[in-house]
């Protein structure tokens, strides 16, 4: 297995008016976990997502959606709990606003049992998020035990989201799976303010690199991706690097929802595949580009030929 993602899937309900007023939605399925997995598939790496849905219609309709989209759908099983979800709209400055509906969701009762019975051990690359830990105190212990236990390269995305935690428990997540980390891929400043204090980005990333990561991508936007390595000697000094890679120009955006998933799978399957972090935050930056032409989280997948177009290599 190239990628192996862990989290929670999402049935999402989205539309272009506020919440408040609304009467019509799109339906269609999203969350994290199954925007980067998607992203991932699409570069051509073999890609599972671990996770739990609903004994119901949804879960059904769930595991068929990531099956059709290339993603290897073993290790998503269906259990207590309904399937998770969420409603999409505008508020009224016409911003994105969100409503969830997920509280003790199938995935929410991930622990570590899930991870022993998947392939997060033999990955190329586990991806893991803020977002799976936040779910519940069984997903936290569930992402911890996945750092500890791969052998392959381990992509962290804080991902923090205030409605499901607060700074002082991401940060203490953050810390635990930071020093198993090839890469962390913060947002800065979605990610920075709430758990490093700052909003400059090179600070970010080196107090990335002192939790214990080997590598860094802070991404910031229209402003690109700010990528930092450090290779550390026996007495804690070191000699890094730091690499300010730019983002793909965008004409029209559509929506940014997954825009951030869609770098880190992105990035996961071309790493998974043997490219080096300067491509794979290039290939990143890329599929976050074109995901921002459609609507929701999967609206809109690169291909590996539109990557490369993109970064301008050889398809």
């Amino acid at each position: 297995m190239n990628v192996v993602v862990l989290g929670e899937p999402l049935v999402e309900f989205s539309t272009a008016a506020s919440l408040d007023r609304a009467n019509v939605f799109r339906l269609s399925f999203s969350g994290d976990a199954l925007n980067a997995s998607v992203a991932a598939a699409a570069t051509g790496a073999s890609a599972a997502l671990v996770t739990r849905v609903g004994a119901d219609e949804f879960g059904e309709r769930l595991i068929r959606f990531a099956a059709g989209h290339g993603v290897d759908t073993r290790w998503m099983v269906t259990g207590e709990g309904s399937t998770g979800a969420y409603a999409l709209g505008a508020d009224p400055s016409g911003n994105r606003a969100f409503a969830y509906m997920r509280a003790g969701s199938a995935a929410s009762r991930m622990g570590p049992a899930d991870v022993d019975r998947s392939p997060v051990s033999q990955a190329a690359v586990v991806l893991l998020s803020g977002v799976t830990a936040a779910l519940s105190e069984s997903c936290d212990q569930a992402v911890r035990h996945a750092a500890a236990i791969a052998h392959g390269k381990v992509v962290y995305d804080p991902n923090f989201r205030s409605r499901l935690t607060g700074p002082e428990a991401a940060r203490g997540v953050l810390e635990a799976v930071a020093p198993h980390a090839a890469l962390i891929v913060p947002s800065c400043p979605g990610d920075s303010g709430p758990l490093f204090g700052t909003d400059d980005p090179e600070e970010v990333l080196r107090a990335c690199l002192a939790m214990g990561a080997r590598a860094a991508a802070v991404t910031m936007g229209a402003e690109g991706v700010l990528l930092g390595t450090e290779e550390h000697t026996g007495d804690g000094a070191g000699d890094g690097s730091i690499l300010h890679i730019p983002a793909i120009p965008v004409e029209s955006v559509v929506d940014q929802t997954g825009a951030g998933d869609a770098f880190a799978g992105a990035l996961a399957g071309w790493l998974s595949r043997g490219a080096d972090l300067v491509q794979a935050v290039r290939a990143g930056t890329a599929a976050a580009a074109i995901s921002l032409r459609g609507q929701g989280g999967t609206g809109r997948v690169a291909t590996t030929a539109e990557i490369h177009a993109l970064i301008g290599e050889a398809a």
